[in-house]
């Protein structure tokens, strides 16, 4: 998925994950290397449980959770292990390489992608085809695999969907009605050009950095990322080129700052301190801003993602993989079935600004819930809920799309943006590069 960089630090794992290059991990081995476990019919052992980043701010509710399955299965011990953010990546590859994978495992979709592409995950779907029907489909459908069939390779856990968020004044100061939100990536610029036009250079539109529009807004226009077989990027169509001049038309006429192209700023700040009319795609910036900016918070309004051709936004998950080998699949199954019912999903979504996978947990009526309209934060979870229901996969990030793919795009669209080359041969270039990046993927 491509969203907007969802929330922060206290709930990193949550909402933006941790995101893991799969190319530059050089581990070795396959699916042929490890064993697939059977299921007994008892559950029962004690089996590892690995979160990623959870503890102090949600250790009450994990070990509720815990707690809950092993008295519901009094012959089931699960030990809770709680890793931090840094290292992950590499810990993950070593515990692979030496067999000491935990038995269920938190996992991000780039993580995911780092053991299910090796063989080291069990197929869920093939262990209890009928559990397909318990969570949302664009969050069921992230866990398939290139060339794997109809396997599914984990349990979605939490999920962090897109949407629109701006500030009303300065959008009605640029002559747009705040009742009427962009609701396409063409659309989106055509009001940023209107707001740089009007703002004088006194705030900018949004953010110019190509890596957080990337792939996303070319999914949304109809840009094919891979061709049919899923071994080559075809991006390089005029679509593409368009959308490259548009972004360097917009950023000369300021409707970006200009140091967001290269760096990082930071947009909470930003858009908290009245610069920026467009917010980030997500629902947990919207409470981020409630406690840091209640003036700006106040003014700030809620709406439906920008879509696109294929009407469909994307969403981040999180899910929970079974360890291939696990020693006691029943036990461990029924584990990652329990921690992502809709009961316990709801409970977690109360605590951070996350939503549930479980479509049983999405139909609670504390995301069908809009108050009065006007509280943003309120808005934004039934908005975000809402969103979920539509949200499929052709929406979200490839797994083909690794971060040095993106790094390798970024890279020429930058430079086009700011006058170094055209943008039909950023385009090309950024192409054959990621293209490269994919054929020595492949060879490893």
């Amino acid at each position: 998925m491509n969203v907007a960089n969802p929330t922060r630090i206290a709930v990193a794992a949550l909402a933006a994950g941790i995101l893991f290059s799969t190319a530059a991990c050089g581990m070795s081995g396959g699916s042929g290397e490890v064993e697939e476990a059977a299921k007994t019919g008892r559950v029962a052992g004690e089996i590892t449980f690995r979160t990623l980043q959870l503890k102090p701010t949600f250790t009450a509710y994990v070990q509720g959770v815990i707690d809950g399955f092993e008295k519901k299965y009094p012959e089931v011990k699960v030990r809770w292990e709680d890793v931090p953010g840094d290292g992950y990546n590499e810990k993950l590859v070593a515990d692979a390489q030496a067999g000491v994978l935990p038995d269920v495992v938190n996992l991000s979709t780039d993580s995911f992608q780092l053991l299910g592409d090796r063989g080291m995950l069990a197929d869920v779907a093939k262990l209890d085809g009928a559990v397909a029907g318990e969570y949302v489909p664009g969050a069921w459908e992230q866990f398939r695999l290139p060339g794997k069939g109809d396997g599914v390779y984990a349990y979605p856990w939490y999920v962090t969907p897109e949407i629109l968020t701006y500030n009303r004044e300065l959008f009605e100061k640029a002559g747009l009605d705040p009742a009427k939100p962009p609701t396409s990536v063409e659309q989106f610029f055509d009001y940023a050009e209107k707001i740089a036009a009007s703002s004088g250079g006194r705030y900018s539109a949004f953010m110019a950095d190509p890596k957080g529009r990337l792939p996303g807004d070319w999914q949304k226009m109809g840009v094919p990322l891979l061709d049919g077989k899923r071994e080559r990027f075809t991006f390089d169509t005029d679509t593409a080129v368009a959308w490259v001049e548009r972004m360097k038309d917009l950023y000369a006429k300021g409707a970006m700052p200009k140091e967001s192209l290269l760096k990082a700023d930071d947009i909470n700040q930003l858009y908290g301190g009245g610069k920026l009319v467009f917010g980030p795609g997500s629902p947990g910036f919207v409470k981020d801003i409630k406690q840091n900016a209640p003036q700006v918070y106040a003014g700030t309004q809620v709406a439906g993602a920008v879509t696109g051709k294929l009407g469909h936004i994307g969403i981040y998950a999180q899910c929970l993989g079974i360890k291939k080998d696990t020693k006691h699949l029943d036990a461990a199954t029924e584990f990652a079935k329990w921690v992502t019912n809709g009961p316990n999903q709801v409970e977690f979504s109360k605590k951070a600004t996350i939503y549930p996978s479980n479509a049983r947990g999405l139909a609670d009526p504390y995301f069908a819930d809009r108050g009065d309209g006007k509280d943003a934060e309120t808005l934004a979870r039934a908005v975000g809920a809402e969103q979920l229901k539509t949200a499929e996969l052709d929406a979200n990030t490839p797994v083909e799309w690794t971060n040095q793919v993106g790094d390798a795009v970024v890279r020429e669209v930058q430079k086009a943006i700011k006058g170094e080359q055209d943008a039909r041969t950023a385009v090309k270039k950024a192409q054959e590069e990621a293209n490269k990046l994919l054929a020595d993927a492949a060879r490893k």
